[in-house]
C-alpha cells in the first residue's frame, strides 16, 4: 500500500499557497474554504458535489472553487488520488482581478470544473516553481498569466484594447539588457517602464514574441556564451551572468543552444591557433 503524502508550501512573494496530495483515499465530506481554489487532479477518480450537482472528477480536470462554495468529494474504487493546486486569498485574487480586468471585483467562474491542457502545463510549472523554492520573476509572471486566462477564457472576458506601449516596452529592454547579472523582480522591472504588471506583460509578449523573463534569460545566456568561448568556466559563468542555480544555468543554456555550457567552452578552447 503506498504512503499517503500531504504538502502545503506558502509562497512569500505571491502570498498563496502551493498544495500536493499523493495517494490520498480520503473522502472529504461536504466543506467550504475562505479562499479561492485553483486545482489540478493528476490521478485517480472521485465523485464530486457541488451547487446541488454531482459529477465525476477524473485526471486531466482542473478544479476552481469560490470562497465559501460548499463541496465534498468521495473516493472511487481504483486508483488513489493525486492532486496539486493553489489556495489563493480573496484579497490577492480581488487584486490581480482589478490589475489585469480594472474592474475591483475578483472572479466568478462560470465552471467547478474545465479541461484545458495550457493552462494544465502552466499550473504545473507554477506548482513546481513555488515547490522549489524559486525566487526567479518568470514564478510572477506565470502565475498572472495563468489567472488571466482563466478570468478571460472561465469568467468575465477582458475586452480592453491592447495598449502599443512601445517605449516602455524599449525601456524594460534596455533595462534587462543593463542588469542581467542582477536579481531583477517584475515589480522592479514595472517601475522602471511605468507599466501595471498585467500591461506590461500582454504588450511586451504582443511585441517581441517572448515575455520579459524570457527575454532577460536570452540575454543572459547571449553573455555567458561570450565568457565561455573566452575560457570561463561554467561555474563562474554562470554567476556572472545572473544564475543563481548552476542546474538552471544548464537547463536553459542547453534549450537555447542545444549543448551544455562544458561541452560549448571545450568547442572553443580545442579551436586551431591559425595564427602561426
Amino acid at each position: 500500500m503506498n504512503k499517503e503524502l500531504r504538502t502545503i508550501c506558502f509562497d512569500s512573494d505571491l502570498k498563496i499557497e502551493a498544495v500536493r496530495f499523493e495517494e490520498i483515499s480520503q473522502s472529504f465530506p461536504p466543506h467550504f474554504h475562505e479562499h479561492y481554489v485553483v486545482g489540478l487532479v493528476e490521478n485517480g477518480d472521485r465523485s464530486l458535489s457541488c451547487k446541488n450537482l454531482d459529477c465525476l472528477l477524473k485526471p486531466g480536470d482542473m478544479v476552481l472553487f469560490h470562497p465559501g462554495e460548499k463541496h465534498a468529494c468521495t473516493q472511487l474504487a481504483g486508483a488513489a488520488l493525486n492532486y496539486r493546486g493553489f489556495n489563493i486569498p480573496e484579497p490577492v485574487m480581488r487584486e490581480i482581478t482589478r490589475e489585469l480586468t480594472g474592474t475591483p471585483f475578483p472572479p466568478l467562474f462560470t465552471s467547478n470544473l474545465v479541461q484545458d491542457e495550457e493552462l494544465t502545463g502552466r499550473l504545473i510549472t507554477l506548482h513546481n516553481m513555488v515547490m522549489s523554492g524559486s525566487g526567479e520573476f518568470e514564478k510572477e509572471e506565470i502565475f498572472l498569466f495563468l489567472l488571466d486566462a482563466l478570468i478571460t477564457r472561465y469568467a468575465q472576458p477582458f475586452d480592453a484594447p491592447m495598449p502599443e506601449c512601445m517605449a516602455e516596452i524599449g525601456q524594460a529592454c534596455a533595462f534587462m539588457d543593463e542588469h542581467y547579472s542582477e536579481r531583477i523582480t517584475l515589480e522592479q522591472l514595472c517601475r522602471h517602464c511605468g507599466l501595471s504588471k498585467s500591461t506590461l506583460l500582454r504588450a511586451f509578449t504582443k511585441e517581441r514574441g517572448i515575455t520579459p523573463y524570457r527575454y532577460l534569460e536570452n540575454v543572459r545566456i547571449n553573455q555567458a556564451k561570450k565568457l565561455l568561448e573566452r575560457g570561463t568556466s561554467p561555474a563562474q559563468a554562470a554567476l556572472m551572468t545572473g544564475f543563481t542555480d548552476q542546474s538552471h544555468f544548464t537547463n536553459y543554456f542547453s534549450m537555447f543552444t542545444g549543448v551544455a555550457p562544458g561541452v560549448y567552452r571545450k568547442i572553443f578552447l580545442e579551436k586551431p591557433d591559425h595564427s602561426n
